[in-house]
């Protein structure tokens, strides 16, 4: 019997492998993609990085006004996730079957889960821009609908999977709704929702960059002007100062989940 089943599980990895190979294959031919000339550049393109993304004296003089937008962008990114987090716990408590009122509000919360989540963030932000134009308000509301969605399907994930014990105990002495959320549910769930907190903190960060680029604020909007200005020294130290921001963000965010889980 388990030989049988351990044949019929390498015969599903064998056509699982072949569809692949027959799916990349395709795509490269569809889109005229060699893969050997590919592979042949890319010793020209890290000799061309090596040779002009390099951080000079000159461009240091223009870190100040880096920092001041890089640091908009993070301000920007924690506010719209910590906003995001509020909305996002009182949407995940009404859809969740455990915490739910009633039908409604839970698919309601649910339907707003699903559409904010898969809806990319540059498609809101260009949804958005043509409501707001270029600003920073737009950049702040494509973050902000984005990590709503994720954040709410987070929460009713962690709600669902709290104990029932503390629940009935509480249901059983006659507690309210409110009062059962507030001490029997939201301690259980609370580590859980922090850490997805930070983990959005961190991606909202790395999103904003690229939203930025397209609603003309923050770093985002500092990258693109200097990379169409092809002064790819400041491009480079750009590059590097939101790559240092995001490491630190993730080490601060890694120690608050060892101490919080």
């Amino acid at each position: 019997m388990n030989e049988k089943k351990m044949r019929k599980n390498r015969w599903q990895t064998v056509i699982f492998l072949l569809i692949i190979i027959v799916l990349t294959y395709l795509s490269a031919a569809i889109t005229s993609f060699n893969f050997v000339d590919g592979l042949a550049t890319i010793p020209k393109a890290i000799g061309w990085m090596f040779s002009n993304l390099m951080v000079t004296q000159e461009t240091l003089d223009k870190l100040p006004t880096i920092l001041e937008k890089l640091a908009e962008t993070t301000f920007m990114s924690i506010a719209a996730t910590t906003i995001a987090a509020v909305v996002s716990l009182f949407l995940g408590v009404f859809g969740s079957k455990v915490t739910k009122v009633n039908n409604f509000l839970s698919v309601f919360a649910r339907f707003i889960a699903s559409v904010s989540r898969n809806i990319p963030v540059v498609a809101w932000a260009l949804v958005l821009l043509i409501s707001f134009g270029q600003n920073s308000v737009t950049g702040f509301l494509a973050l902000f609908v984005g990590t709503v969605g994720f954040l709410t399907r987070a929460f009713i994930e962690s709600i669902d999977e709290a104990s029932q014990s503390s629940v009935e105990a509480l249901t059983a002495t006659g507690s309210t709704y409110f009062q059962i959320v507030g001490k029997a549910v939201i301690p259980q769930c609370l580590p859980q929702m922090i850490s997805w907190v930070l983990f959005m903190v961190e991606t909202n960060i790395r999103n904003a960059t690229l939203v930025g680029i397209l609603t003309g604020t923050g770093i985002g909007y500092t990258f693109d002007m200097y990379y169409k200005m092809l002064n790819y020294n400041v491009v480079a130290l750009v590059t590097l100062c939101i790559v240092i921001t995001v490491i630190v963000v993730d080490l601060m965010s890694n120690y608050v989940r060892k101490v919080i889980l």
